[in-house]
């Protein structure tokens, strides 16, 4: 028996009580498509003779979100509403904190069933929803290829390291998605519940919706990302391995912003590219992505309570770092300057406009950009808030484990002591002259001016 087989029988042994339907609460799988939380909550319903009720709760005061986040969060939830309907499914959305919502529709529920997050806020909703709900809570984890801690039970020190754990594991979780329906609807269910036809009046009552722009070139929803994606398989797959780190090609998936919001399964997006016909090797440099190098980052997240501080660093790095905070820098930036990319540097001024206007950065570009704000700022304290402050605002995936891992490894994180030099010490170092050595950075710039 496969370990998920395992688990879904032991699930099914779990007692539960009388209620008026099964419970989805859905957090952090935006999507009807390969969501293994709502396909569970859907068989379970069935088997209780019972209707599904979808549940998403509204936090305003998402830490840095904003009205980019949230709009293109609105975009994917409303194409969830007409995809729920399909199925015979109400969603009902409410203007509360998630965890007070899903304890309060439990009192009606026989049986409740959330996805899974992984950032320090999701475990503590989990937990006093756990501790509040009136009948039982079951977790299902589809947002990683191997469950987490399936794959490591700490904080692994890189990439090489937990490599090897993951490949053991990765085939133990087949998993065949089922696109069943429930024997019974739910649409008619009185449950009081936000419109989200009129999503500028949603965005208006968010007050940090109000102090940023929209990002041009991402739109929201399922169908939106499995449109890219195979397209991405078509146009850039094929050359993946040589232009993924070239800001100037247009060779990255752009998935990011979409597995963030769980709007598309990674395991869906595994399938499509396994299946692809591009060289195998093309498709062994994406996955590693994919899995490797995303899930090693849900690693950090998920053992690491100071992911989002300079304390949750490697002692090395630290250490480094601050004997060299007092030596000399040609150059010292504010934050105000750095936010409107206004530097002597105008690959990073490029780089972080790409990131304002349209809510992503090219992945090179952003282990460069982390480094000059090391090398521009008083301390490596101030460098380490501003980076993740600037990251969590423009980033459509901010907030997110490879958003947290990306900025940690700038400093240090999931690498190794190099040369001892200024400023840096022994972390890793990058300079204006690699960017020209190796890419025509030059068109990258022109590309980011168009904008």
């Amino acid at each position: 028996m496969h370990a998920y087989e395992a688990r879904i029988k032991w699930l099914n042994s779990i007692d539960i009580k009388d209620g008026q339907f099964v419970l989805y609460w859905m957090q952090a799988s935006h999507r009807t498509v390969n969501n293994l939380a709502l396909e569970y909550a859907i068989s379970k319903a069935n088997s209780l003779n019972k209707p599904v009720v979808a549940f998403f709760g509204l936090k305003k005061d998402f830490t840095d979100a904003n009205l980019r986040h949230y709009n293109f969060m609105f975009e994917g939830l409303s194409e969830v509403e007409e995809s729920l309907k399909d199925f015979g499914i109400k969603l009902v959305v409410w203007d509360k904190s998630p965890e007070i919502g899903a304890a309060e529709l439990s009192k009606n529920s026989c049986f409740a069933v959330v996805d899974k997050g992984y950032l320090r806020l999701q475990k503590q909703w989990y937990t006093y929803a756990a501790t509040q709900m009136r009948c039982p809570l079951v977790q299902i984890e589809d947002n990683v290829v191997v469950p987490v801690a399936e794959a490591s039970l700490k904080e692994e020190y890189s990439a090489a390291t937990i490599r090897p754990k993951i490949e053991k594991k990765q085939q133990t979780f087949p998993v065949i998605y089922r696109s069943i329906k429930p024997n019974r609807q739910s649409l008619d269910l009185k449950v009081d519940s936000l419109s989200l036809k009129n999503l500028d009046q949603i965005l208006s009552n968010i007050e940090s919706a109000k102090f940023d722009r929209l990002a041009k070139t991402f739109t929201g929803g399922t169908s939106i990302a499995i449109k890219r994606l195979e397209r991405f398989i078509k146009d850039q797959l094929p050359n993946y391995k040589e232009q993924r780190n070239d800001p100037s090609a247009f060779g990255t998936s752009d998935m990011s912003p979409y597995l963030h919001f769980g709007q598309i399964s990674p395991l869906q997006i595994f399938q499509y590219v396994t299946m692809a016909s591009a060289p195998i090797s093309q498709k062994e440099a994406f996955l590693e992505e994919l899995i490797i190098r995303r899930e090693l980052a849900i690693n950090y997240v998920n053992y690491n309570n100071s992911y989002d501080s300079f304390s949750g660093l490697p002692n090395w790095a630290k250490t480094t770092l601050v004997a060299h905070q007092n030596d000399p820098r040609d150059y010292i930036y504010d934050l105000e300057i750095l936010e409107n990319g206004q530097t002597h540097d105008i690959y990073w001024n490029a780089a972080q406009n790409e990131m304002r206007l349209t809510g992503k950065m090219h992945g090179y570009m952003r282990m460069y950009w982390g480094k000059k704000i090391i090398e521009w700022t008083k301390t490596p304290h101030d460098a380490f808030r501003i980076a993740l402050y600037l990251n969590n605002k423009y980033e459509l995936d901010g907030r997110d484990p490879n958003g947290y891992a990306g900025v940690a490894w700038c400093f240090g994180k999931h690498d190794r002591p190099w040369g001892n030099r200024p400023i840096f010490g022994m972390v890793r170092y990058m300079n204006s002259a690699g960017l020209q050595r190796k890419f025509d950075i030059d068109s990258y710039v022109e590309k980011i001016k168009r904008l």
